[in-house]
């Protein structure tokens, strides 16, 4: 996936919480603040990553649940290959840190079982 400007707002705010969501998952560290804010500034996307923030801090508990909910309304209309691309560069921004938690790969998992990807994202991540 290219992490550019031609990209929709909406489409930023989409990855951007999804990737925020998962790093969230186990207790945001520095380096994942540092990949987010890196990533986001690479895509002229500082508003939705605001807005990614706030959509998990205003109710932390829930925040997993109501991006599923939010992700499936947007992500989950997308074509296949764009679903897969989101979820892998996700996959590969968590692993940056040496590893990905169980409840990381989880809630991907997870996910990519909501928008009928699961299989294709297991071969991916196994290459």
């Amino acid at each position: 996936m290219k992490f550019d400007q031609s990209l929709s707002s909406e489409q930023k705010k989409a990855f951007l919480l999804l990737m925020s969501v998962i790093f969230h998952y186990h207790g945001l560290d520095e380096d994942e603040q540092r990949q987010l804010d890196e990533i986001a500034q690479q895509m002229n996307a500082s508003e939705e990553l605001s807005w990614a923030n706030h959509f998990i801090t205003s109710d932390y508990y829930t925040a997993f649940e109501r991006a599923k909910d939010f992700l499936q309304d947007t992500v989950g209309k997308y074509e296949k290959t764009i679903k897969l691309a989101y979820l892998n560069e996700v996959w590969k921004a968590t692993d940056k840190k040496g590893y990905i938690s169980e409840m990381e790969a989880t809630a991907m998992l997870k996910l990519a079982r909501n928008w009928e990807i699961e299989g294709d994202l297991v071969a991916l991540v196994r290459k």
